[in-house]
């Protein structure tokens, strides 16, 4: 998924991209209204944050644009302004959902990855779940769940669980992985690669000490064993 933000303020704007290329999105950005138009029309993203504040063209304006040719894209509007009659004038221009400053990385991710749920849910064919030992992954609701418990997960953990899923039986290098996980342009490191895993491990796991999910395959990668009980993938 990609994800737009508008917001005049460099260092707001791009921690804003640092946090949600974390999760495992694609980011394009713009420091002011008519960039935003400019960046919407260009890359067509599949979600929208847009400072209130800008020049050129005020966050109101650009949601009013955007939600005139597309009516189900999801907006999130983001501002210092939190008078509720500014909450109303987002709402009633389309917005979906409002993030007030300051705002905290954990708020910015839960309302990303819920309208990223919501997004995987008006889709014509939703990601079907799949099972990995005992756990089952959910990839339209960024979740997992293991008897009866619920696991948040990110977008990043599910594209990482689904190649491995995929491919059960198989190491999978760290090559394969940053391209499917990161992306194409992202510069690999695997001190990036073996911490985003040494922390899903800690969420999806028994004993992470001891993975049975996400087996370490010295010099080359990571593979999931698939057990006699566990799902075959399908194509």
């Amino acid at each position: 998924m990609k994800v737009l933000i508008a917001e005049d303020d460099f260092h707001t704007r791009e921690g804003l991209a640092d946090v949600i290329r974390s999760e495992g999105y694609e980011v394009v950005t713009a420091s002011c209204g008519k960039s935003a138009i400019r960046m919407f029309e260009l890359s067509r993203p599949d979600c929208v944050c847009l400072d209130i504040m800008m020049p050129e063209k005020s966050g109101y304006e650009v949601c009013r644009m955007i939600r005139e040719s597309s009516p189900n894209l999801p907006i999130l509007l983001i501002s210092a302004k939190s008078e509720e009659v500014d909450r109303l004038v987002g709402f009633e221009l389309g917005a979906d959902d409002f993030i007030s400053k300051p705002f905290s990385v954990r708020e910015v991710v839960a309302r990303i990855r819920a309208v990223t749920r919501r997004c995987f849910q008006m889709s014509v064919e939703p990601p079907a779940p799949f099972q990995m030992g005992e756990v089952e992954i959910l990839p339209a609701e960024l979740r997992a769940r293991r008897d009866g418990e619920t696991i948040e997960l990110s977008l990043r953990d599910v594209q990482i669980l689904e190649l491995l899923y995929r491919r059960q039986g198989q190491p999978v290098d760290r090559q394969t992985l940053f391209r499917h996980a990161w992306g194409e342009e992202y510069i690999p490191s695997s001190r990036t690669l073996d911490q985003h895993v040494s922390q899903l491990r800690k969420r999806i796991e028994r004993d992470p000490k001891a993975p049975e999910l996400i087996q370490t395959v010295h010099g080359v990668g990571y593979r999931y064993e698939q057990t006699s009980d566990t799902q075959q993938p399908s194509d």
